[in-house]
């Protein structure tokens, strides 16, 4: 039996020795034919290898490319969290009873002859936390703004995206680097952003020792506190922001540079770069900001030779009213001083607004700047000479 065995597997293996060996016959006539067929003089159509696209494991998520939340369990796999939506929909449909009954006294009170502001007040402020509590705990609300779906005509969209920016880095770092690089106190004493604002200036293609090359076509994020080179901000750069209050308020824009020198007193003075008064800005308002050249008009950076990097500030305070602000000319620019204009006008640092900031130093791209912008001669400078301390002792005999 077992000698039985031992022959059909060496039947068996020899059966599959000589098939591999008659595929290879067969490969290496099919390659001969094809050498006799190409020596012949025959055309021979290459065959082209078609390549799939690699697809990524998650699909691109967008208000442009939107798409449905889906529940990670179907219904019955796993009871508790079945039970746990159904919990979060009865809160929620008990807290939109509120909502209502609380609309309704905030409606009466107003229609009475002299209505309780601070009541009203009061009132407002829980009707907001209400309308949040009531959706925040759904899961599909939350992987919409997780995944770039947010409607920020929603208070609890506008809520969770304001919670992700104070809280997941974005104003810490901003806050740090304002901090690090003595904008705060140089520019103002303190600021409070209440607001996310974000630049966008063109990226650069390519860079040698004397010269880059932008792409005006292709905007990128800066990041706060980085150096740009001044070929990338000739143009005035795209301004988006993410605000979180529904009704429409208006803000001023100012651009600075708090290290402009200062030849008559021997110090660093403030130069202002653009300004843009009266710019309605709502939680619905469209991003990129338009129309913010209609006023001052901007002027691109311009780091003078021979100083250190200068810190470039973007500024969006809030006002209290419709401002009227005189254009400045090109030539009446330097020594602007910001926290005059903001008493004179009434803008309130403390009330929030939004802020940025980069760097940047000299570089082949100023002197165009100078030349075709602001039609003057380019400054040089340098750093001032060492005081010689021995001067008066040189050339003089020590020992007579």
């Amino acid at each position: 039996m077992l000698a039985l065995r031992h022959v059909q597997s060496r039947a068996l293996g020899f059966a599959r020795r000589s098939a591999t060996k008659q595929v290879a016959l067969a490969s290496t006539a099919v390659d001969t034919d094809g050498s006799q067929s190409q020596s012949s003089g025959e055309p021979v159509t290459p065959q082209k290898k078609q390549s799939r696209g690699i697809r990524t494991r998650r699909p691109r998520i967008s208000l442009q490319h939107p798409r449905e939340w889906n529940r990670p369990l179907a219904f019955g796999v796993l009871p508790a969290f079945d039970e746990a939506l159904k919990v979060i929909k009865e809160d929620s449909i008990a807290l939109k009873d509120e909502v209502k009954a609380l609309e309704g006294a905030i409606a009466r009170e107003k229609e009475t002859p002299q209505p309780d502001q601070h009541e009203l007040r009061v009132l407002e402020n829980k009707l907001r936390i209400l309308e949040v509590q009531s959706e925040i705990n759904f899961p599909q609300v939350r992987w919409k703004c997780a995944n770039g779906m947010a409607d920020m005509s929603k208070a609890v969209d506008r809520h969770l995206l304001e919670q992700r920016w104070r809280k997941d880095g974005a104003l810490d770092l901003l806050m740090e680097r304002l901090h690090q690089m003595k904008v705060v106190p140089d520019v103002l004493p303190d600021i409070h952003p209440s607001l996310d604002l974000r630049v966008n200036f063109p990226k650069v293609k390519s860079k040698t020792r004397l010269q880059a090359t932008v792409s005006k076509a292709v905007y990128e994020h800066v990041e706060p506190g980085v150096f740009l080179l001044p070929e990338q901000t000739v143009e005035p750069p795209k301004i988006y922001t993410t605000v979180f209050h529904p009704e429409e308020r208006l803000y001023t824009l100012l651009m600075i540079d708090p290290d402009f020198p200062d030849e008559t007193n021997q110090t660093f003075q403030t130069y202002l770069h653009w300004l843009q008064p009266n710019i309605p800005l709502s939680s619905v308002s469209p991003s990129p900001v338009p129309n913010l050249n209609t006023h001052t008009a901007y002027i691109p950076p311009h780091p003078q030779r021979g100083t250190t990097y200068h810190r470039y500030t973007i500024l969006l305070l809030p006002q209290h009213s419709r401002l009227s602000v005189h254009m400045i000319a090109k030539d009446k620019r330097a020594g602007f001083d910001v926290r005059a204009f903001m008493e004179k006008h009434g803008l309130d640092r403390n009330v929030g607004g939004g802020a940025h900031m980069w760097r940047e130093v000299w570089s082949e791209g100023v002197p165009a700047v100078y030349r075709d912008i602001l039609k003057t001669a380019e400054p040089k400078f340098g750093r001032m000479p060492k005081a010689d301390r021995y001067g008066d002792f040189r050339g003089k005999r020590r020992y007579v």
